[in-house]
């Protein structure tokens, strides 16, 4: 079936086709960009909301709550759960689709797990193709869960709206390991598990790591949930609304967007560019020879690419 026909039966509301996008966004680059450009005039309507934190914080089990109360209103949510991918199989390893088996039923929910596909730990152009084919299909809400290890706290940045950082009890020096990241990542930071002992010193530890950073405008607001139990769920879902009001009203929603428009953007010309580098210097091993020059020491990686650049024409 032609991508376009897909397209208008995604825009219709049918899950399916838009399953099929994701897979062709996901597994074939020529299809991905004919999507994209069909598809953005449907996109920036969805609330993108990022769920973040250590292994084990019950990152699932809370994005289970949320997805449940919300559909409870009457939203469409599309939740992306990218999962570490396994180098042996190629595919995602946690499965979190398995915990959210229920939800996946609901005519309103539309769950897809995605691996990193050793994209650094971090978010693929693939996800972020599949955000936008999820916001095109007219899901108000869109939650990306990701473990918070490494370059996906700094790449859930360019995607959300809204981040959440799921922090847990018990994590003791872990938290002063991550302290400098999640000043700045964090828009909400809940604190899961809080019937634990030890709750309220992390809560404590996140409020103090907040009061150093005064110069904000808004200080991340500190909620204690116990996903499990269902406790602190509204509360969080007030805080995650209130946010994307503030982001409105003070202007800093367009910037961001603006801002992950611009990484988009430069991100696909460099993508080109590499493409035309090697296209044009491959026929008579240039650059093999080149990286032989460099070795030996008869020039550097500067000047031959500077050579380079003068030699190709555009």
């Amino acid at each position: 079936m032609p991508y376009s026909q897909l397209i208008e039966k995604m825009l219709a509301g049918d899950k399916r086709a838009c399953a099929r996008l994701i897979t062709a966004v996901e597994n074939d680059p020529d299809a991905a960009e004919k999507i994209m450009r069909q598809i953005h005039p449907y996109t920036g309507k969805a609330h993108i909301v990022g769920i973040t934190g250590p292994p084990g914080a019950g990152k699932s089990t809370l994005t289970d709550k949320i997805v449940k109360k919300l559909i409870k209103e009457g939203k469409k949510v599309g939740v992306i759960a990218v999962d570490p991918t396994s180098p042996y199989s190629g595919g995602s390893i946690l499965g979190d689709r398995i915990r959210m088996q229920d939800l996946a039923l609901s005519p309103e929910v539309f769950i897809r797990s995605m691996g990193t596909r050793g994209h650094l730990g971090g978010l693929s152009k693939h996800t972020r193709n599949a955000l936008k084919v999820l916001d095109a299909a007219g899901y108000d809400y869109i939650i990306i869960e990701t473990v918070g290890v490494g370059q996906s706290e700094v790449d859930i940045v360019k995607v959300a709206d809204t981040v959440v950082m799921v922090m847990v009890p018990g994590l003791g020096d872990d938290i002063q390991s991550i302290k400098a990241g999640i000043m700045e990542i964090g828009d909400i930071f809940a604190i899961n598990k809080s019937d634990l002992f030890g709750a309220d010193r992390t809560a404590l530890e996140v409020n103090m790591m907040l009061d150093l950073n005064p110069d904000t405008d808004r200080r991340p607001p500190v909620v204690k949930v116990v996903a499990v139990k269902n406790e602190g769920i509204d509360d969080l879902i007030k805080e995650i609304k209130d946010h994307l009001s503030y982001l409105k009203e003070s202007g800093k929603l367009e910037e961001r967007r603006k801002n992950n428009i611009k990484e988009d953007l430069v991100e696909l010309i460099e993508e080109e560019l590499r493409k035309i580098v090697l296209t044009r210097t491959e026929d008579k091993n240039r650059l093999d020879d080149e990286v032989i020059e460099i070795y030996n020491k008869n020039k550097n990686a500067y000047e031959v690419r500077d050579d380079l650049m003068r030699r190709l024409s555009w």
